[in-house]
């Protein structure tokens, strides 16, 4: 797979990664775990060149991470790039869409110095390469936040620290206080709000942009055509894009990036990949599969290069009906 850097200053990594979370959270949350086809999917990933590996402390909760350091085991960590957040906190076992977690946020400073030393006994290693702030917390000033992790960057306990959904002022804000090494937010062919302001700014200031959902939740890949085919317990099922009326008007999104594909020889989900990668040098999207037939497909996106026509067809796209959440 082709290569970037994790930022200016970061690591060298795979053009696309791979994000751990619907392993073990969000999506078919009470079906069967098969944790280790996923331990095996994690360490193909790392084979094709997917080498940045995404998780959280607070998928699960905390059973994502400890997942990924079982993959990780046995020699592998040298081989990844490993990311994980702090920063959101499960605060119910259920409520959230799908019956899953109900989230709050949770930016105190002495919070984030106990989750990393959580994240790494997890993770069973002594730093992670990316550790970052999942949501800035509306009750504590980004500076505190912040400075809590450029605390973890201190201790030898993470090399380089990021935000999530964030706004540029408040990215500005954090680089007052310490460097920021990437920013990570929801990018794909049907969720562009970071182009306008976040994502040219992060170019400019050398800052990756880590794109989670770039499949569209796997919307774009093709994979559904009626509400009734999300598994009952899925989060999918509370999002307005997922609503019937609403999932019906977006299946012409898919259709026409299957025609875009079919045009360029590729599947639809290399398509919807190929896209945001070409949104920028340090671009590097990280969607999320369980399923080693889905991650060979997703990695080999990476060396799929757009012709202008098929970009330019691909932008003209109509925005969805529904909001993202």
């Amino acid at each position: 797979m082709r290569t970037t850097t994790l930022g200016s200053a970061g690591p060298e990594v795979g053009v696309v990664g791979l994000g751990c979370m619907g392993m073990s959270h969000g999506y078919d949350i009470t079906g069967p775990r098969d944790d280790d086809t996923s331990i095996s999917v994690i360490r193909q990933a790392l084979d094709l060149g997917a080498t940045l590996i995404d998780t959280s402390d607070v998928y699960g909760p905390y059973t994502n991470e400890e997942l990924v350091g079982r993959a990780l085991a046995d020699g592998h960590r040298e081989r990844a790039v490993l990311a994980t957040k702090a920063g959101l906190v499960a605060t119910s076992p259920t409520g959230g869409p799908g019956n899953s977690p109900k989230i709050g946020n949770n930016g105190r400073p002495e919070h984030i110095r106990a989750a990393i030393d959580d994240s790494l006994r997890r993770l069973g290693t002594d730093h992670v390469d990316l550790y970052q702030l999942h949501r800035v917390d509306p009750e504590v000033p980004i500076e505190e936040s912040w400075g809590a992790m450029a605390e973890v960057v201190t201790a030898g306990k993470a090399r380089q620290i990021g935000l999530s959904e964030v706004t540029v002022a408040q990215i500005q804000r954090a680089q007052a206080v310490h460097p920021v090494a990437s920013v990570q937010s929801e990018l794909s062919l049907w969720t562009r709000d970071p182009l306008a302001e976040v994502l040219p700014y992060c170019l400019q200031q050398g800052i990756a942009f880590l794109p989670f959902s770039p499949l569209g939740r796997g919307f774009l890949a093709g994979r559904f055509t009626s509400f009734d085919d999300l598994p009952a317990d899925d989060f999918r099922r509370g999002l307005p894009r997922f609503q019937q009326d609403a999932l019906r008007a977006n299946l012409a999104i898919v259709a026409r990036v299957r025609e875009i594909a079919d045009r360029a020889g590729v599947s639809p989900a290399q398509v919807a990949l190929a896209w945001v990668v070409a949104q920028g040098d340090q671009v590097i999207p990280i969607p999320g599969t369980k399923t080693p037939k889905y991650l060979v497909d997703n990695c080999a996106a990476g060396d799929v290069r757009l012709s202008a026509e098929d970009l330019a067809d691909l932008d003209a796209l109509p925005a969805p009906e529904g909001g993202r959440y």
